[in-house]
């Protein structure tokens, strides 16, 4: 192995064993993949929803951590139970991080325009941490992993506002069980957002999603959004923890039933002069059942 290789690889676990926890990853368009987070979300749209999204995280560092995750979420007949699946795959360096999760959710309406949803999260985290090398004398093994865990939430709003808590991930488990830890441990989030008229065709968004992680340092992500004509959101974002950054974003409806979505992040830290950025993709399909009678208010969460 050479030794830039070799290098990458000790960092990459020195970040996964020193630090000891095996965090979620963190999106800059959180608030269109809220389910990742938050069971109870599950169905809340009404209609069949399916997201895809990919962040490629520092780009221009090798080993750099990278994440693909897909959804799909729907409510049932019965319009109170909401059902989910969601599968997340976060790479950095040799290691890599697959969860693979169920959810489900139960409404219960507050009055006309507010609900409150209850939702239960349960599958499979898997960890592999690959041996670049063999021969080499001081990993002389792969670790390959497989791990149940579960996780709660609670979800309130109306088509102008949210808020909720959750802990998608609750055990607290050594996902590798080896030489090496790789501890999952568990994390809270807290959300909320509302939106405000500026005019009869602007409006404005503004968001926020906290994380705390025992043994992590606590992440505040604030973000402004502004929607014109209901087809095209632009805004930025700031992230505060010991990795800061800024951000922006645009998302366009395409269709009626697609969405498409990029976010640029820059760091402030001292990692900023060795990478070009995060960068990240996102595709939103919904499916628009036709309405009867008067057209209801587009879903902005």
């Amino acid at each position: 192995m050479n030794n830039l290789k070799k290098v990458t690889f000790i960092l990459m676990v020195f970040i996964g064993t020193i630090a000891t926890a095996q965090q979620l990853p963190q999106f800059t368009q959180y608030m269109y993949n809220t389910i990742s987070v938050n069971p109870a979300y599950a169905g809340s749209r009404g209609t069949l929803n399916a997201t895809v999204l990919h962040r490629n995280q520092w780009a221009g560092l090798e080993g750099n951590p990278r994440t693909s995750t897909f959804s799909v979420h729907s409510p049932l007949r019965n319009d109170r139970i909401g059902l989910g699946i969601s599968y997340i795959n976060d790479r950095l360096g040799f290691e890599s991080t697959n969860y693979v999760y169920g959810d489900f959710s139960y409404t219960v309406p507050v009055n006309e325009e507010v609900k409150m949803s209850f939702g239960l999260k349960a599958g499979f985290t898997n960890y592999t941490l690959e041996n670049p090398d063999p021969n080499d004398v001081f990993f002389n093994s792969n670790f390959n992993s497989w791990n149940p865990n579960f996780g709660a939430g609670f979800y309130i709003g109306s088509n102008r506002w949210y808020a909720g808590i959750s802990s998608p991930r609750i055990l607290n488990t050594d996902l590798n069980e080896g030489e090496f830890q790789a501890l999952e441990r568990n994390s809270y989030y807290a959300i909320g957002g509302l939106v405000l008229d500026v005019s009869e065709n602007t409006k404005f968004k503004p968001t926020i999603i906290t994380k705390f992680t025992n043994g992590a340092p606590a992440t505040y992500d604030f973000t402004a959004n502004f929607l014109f004509n209901e087809k095209f959101w632009i805004g930025a974002s700031y992230r505060v923890n010991d990795a800061s950054n800024f951000g922006a974003m645009m998302d366009y409806q395409v269709s009626k039933d697609i969405r498409v979505g990029y976010a640029y992040d820059l760091p402030t830290s001292t990692i900023k002069p060795y990478t070009g950025g995060t960068h990240e993709i996102i595709l939103i399909y919904e499916l628009r059942k036709k309405q009867r009678g008067p057209i209801k208010s587009p879903r902005y969460f």
